[in-house]
């Protein structure tokens, strides 16, 4: 029997049939194939998503063999990639080209159109998530068309395709919006939780890249500044919070242990409030809680979906491991995270109906507009997506 999990082995399914493409046309049958029959077709990046996006017992699309750099245009520091692509596979082909990223986040193992169908960001507060560097998309839709989408070509869909959720159709190739490459130099720091959200904001303004993670059995704040630099790259890398090389080099870290995750999107004004509330409620009724909370800074974006939305944002993350009933803890964290207006992570846990997130995205309904009119009949949604609309 066909079956799939996620990176953490918390989530699985029995799928009537796992498929792996290797070209666009085969994509493109599939959709058609499938929407014709009344079958559902769920398409798999690298399975980092915590929350059920691709659970179900219909069909499951691996994109994986749809992987590389397609074409690089330097002049408008673009290039059209295959969806599948891991993000540190792009890292080298875009640098030989002169180009990179704008940014990236902690882990570079997704795909990225998993990636950018969430939302995955990194942080710095001028620095906007990977959906905002989406700018064209080619779509495998249920009709067996593929449809291109930019900001002059069908451009309601490509809005919608920038943080897509895999509910659109299969999206095949992707075009990012890049910038030159450069070399970033990070440094390290550690201090308590309260003088560190006491001047949190001023320092995250003073670095291209700055953030934490306090651990609540110690309180300690393990925290990394990173900064543009003219510095040559540093070989062998040093260990992480003391490294000088590229950017593809020095943002992304090694995460091997398991762990469930929820994340929310808090105005910036307020993540020092939220994040001083997370910290009490793990002092009073969590103190079994090993792991760390993570605080990050996300610049605003116009993308529909985007948990920063026309608002500058800070984001904040709690963990737990795969061991553990991490609901307990999840759900009193998401009450004080909605207490301070949060928008959930789309590739984390979070436990809010379609009315609930509605209420957190001002485009909500002109997505799904989209959405509905491209794939009419739910082909592309599993029954959590479904249970949303």
């Amino acid at each position: 029997m066909p079956s799939w999990a996620n990176w953490s082995g918390k989530l699985t399914a029995y799928p009537e049939a796992v498929i792996h493409l290797r070209s666009e046309a085969d994509a493109a049958a599939i959709a058609q194939e499938a929407a014709s029959n009344g079958r559902r077709i769920r398409t798999a990046g690298a399975a980092h998503s915590h929350a059920p996006l691709v659970q179900h017992d219909g069909i499951i699309v691996d994109a994986s063999g749809l992987s590389g750099v397609i074409s690089v245009d330097q002049p408008s520091r673009t290039a059209w990639v295959w969806a599948g692509t891991r993000i540190y596979a792009l890292g080298r082909p875009l640098h030989d080209a002169g180009l990179a990223l704008v940014n990236q986040g902690d882990i570079d193992q997704q795909a990225i159109a998993g990636a950018t169908a969430t939302g995955t960001h990194g942080t710095g507060t001028q620095l906007k998530n990977l959906s905002s560097a989406v700018v064209g998309a080619v779509i495998a839709t249920a009709s067996g068309e593929l449809v291109e989408c930019s900001p002059e070509l069908n451009p309601e869909l490509w809005q919608a395709a920038r943080l897509h959720l895999g509910a659109l159709g299969i999206v095949t190739r992707l075009k990012l919006q890049l910038t030159d490459a450069y070399r970033l130099r990070e440094q390290s720091w550690q201090a308590g939780l309260v003088p560190t959200l006491a001047n949190f904001h001023e320092e995250a303004e003073r670095h291209r890249h700055h953030e934490f993670f306090w651990y609540p059995q110690a309180d300690e704040a393990n925290g990394k500044s990173i900064d543009l630099t003219d510095d040559e790259a540093a070989y062998p890398l040093a260990e992480e919070g003391h490294r000088c090389a590229w950017s593809y080099e020095v943002l992304p870290n090694y995460r091997p242990h398991k762990h469930t995750e929820m994340e929310y999107s808090i105005p910036a004004a307020k993540g020092p409030d939220c994040m001083a509330a997370i910290g009490d409620l793990l002092r009073s009724e969590f103190t079994h809680v090993r792991w760390p909370v993570e605080y990050r800074t996300l610049a605003a974006d116009d993308v529909w979906l985007s948990t920063a939305f026309e608002r500058d944002t800070v984001t904040i993350s709690v963990h737990e491991d795969i061991r553990e009933d991490d609901e307990p803890y999840f759900r009193a964290c998401e009450e004080i995270f909605l207490a301070h207006d949060g928008r959930p992570h789309w590739g984390k846990v979070n436990y809010l109906n379609g009315h609930e997130l509605a209420a957190c995205h001002p485009r909500w309904h002109d997505w799904w507009q989209v959405r509905n009119d491209v794939d009419p009949n739910g082909t592309f949604l599993n029954n959590y997506l479904a249970s949303l609309v």
